[in-house]
């Protein structure tokens, strides 16, 4: 034993007298919890979503027995599943099955799309995934949404699907694409589907309507699909060429850090979309990736 360690062993024998075993509970806790971020590459979309979430200590950590869970994916668009306009069926499926698993009493898909709702349901092949790992798909009408007070900066009210609210948890489940007008759309835009009425006036101001968004949702995680990615021609593309494959899922329960890592898959710093550092100084989330406990691996 060197100088330093003997230093340092005598230092922690000390405290452990003085304070008892419980001084070291939460450093030993530290080292111990799930990273906040868990970044997972592989050939199967299930498999990496799964993965992603184990990383994080499980779905068991999220659900509760008896839960009614709302998982919000991104089926905006009539497009199937390689144009990389929606979210990919089978992220969305393992997600489901993964909160059946955990004992949800309901696993709930729903999603306000902007082409019409039942076209992009069936050609997203969300609508068969779910039914087939037993979860429940809704679509969004009236008797579904009501006004409701967001308290936002910019956004003081606005018409919500209530049934993402009423929910015991919400997982976001957006895919990372290219968009025409705020250069990409990840998990903070993903909200926008949650919403109902003229929702074409958030383009007045996205970035202060988002953060709004998302500081009234507050997700506990979010899950999101890079398995294909949409490069160019956002938000819905509609060729295989504005598509690259990157085979990952992002998972995490800070929504902020997700979007800042999602981003550095196009190339684009945290400083380029206003959004995220807004979210910051709102409290949402870190978008410095350094200090953020983040683990990566490829199966």
């Amino acid at each position: 034993m060197n100088r330093r360690d003997f230093i340092r062993g005598a230092a922690a024998a000390g405290l452990a007298l003085r304070f008892g075993p419980r001084a070291f509970a939460g450093q030993a806790a530290s080292l111990t919890s799930p990273p906040a971020l868990a970044v997972v590459e592989g050939e199967s979309p299930a498999a990496i979503t799964k993965e992603a979430i184990a990383l994080l200590g499980g779905m068991g950590r999220f659900v509760g027995k008896g839960d009614r869970v709302v998982i919000k994916p991104n089926i905006g668009w009539d497009r199937t599943p390689d144009m990389a306009a929606c979210t990919n069926p089978e992220v969305v499926k393992a997600l489901v099955e993964l909160v059946l698993g955990a004992g949800a009493k309901k696993a709930i898909v729903i999603d306000n799309t902007t082409n019409q709702a039942k076209r992009c349901y069936v050609r997203s092949g969300i609508q068969e995934a779910v039914k087939q790992a037993g979860g429940d798909m809704l679509f969004v009408d009236d008797y579904r949404v009501k006004k409701m007070a967001l308290k936002g900066e910019w956004l003081k009210e606005w018409e919500i699907v209530q049934d993402v609210v009423e929910s015991d948890l919400i997982i976001n489940v957006p895919i990372a694409k290219h968009h025409s007008l705020c250069r990409l759309t990840l998990g903070a835009k993903n909200w926008l589907g949650a919403t109902a009425g003229a929702r074409n006036q958030f383009h007045q101001s996205l970035d202060k309507a988002v953060v709004d968004l998302s500081a009234f949702f507050k997700p506990r995680l979010t899950v999101l699909d890079a398995y294909r990615i949409l490069v160019r021609n956002g938000p819905q593309g509609g060729r295989i060429s504005d598509t690259e494959l990157r085979k990952t899922v992002v998972a995490g329960t800070d929504p902020v850090a997700v979007d800042v890592f999602a981003a550095s898959l196009f190339g684009i710093g945290p400083n380029e979309l206003p959004y995220l550092g807004m979210a910051r100084e709102r409290g949402l989330g870190q978008t410095d990736l350094g200090k953020v406990r983040l683990e990566k691996r490829k199966i």
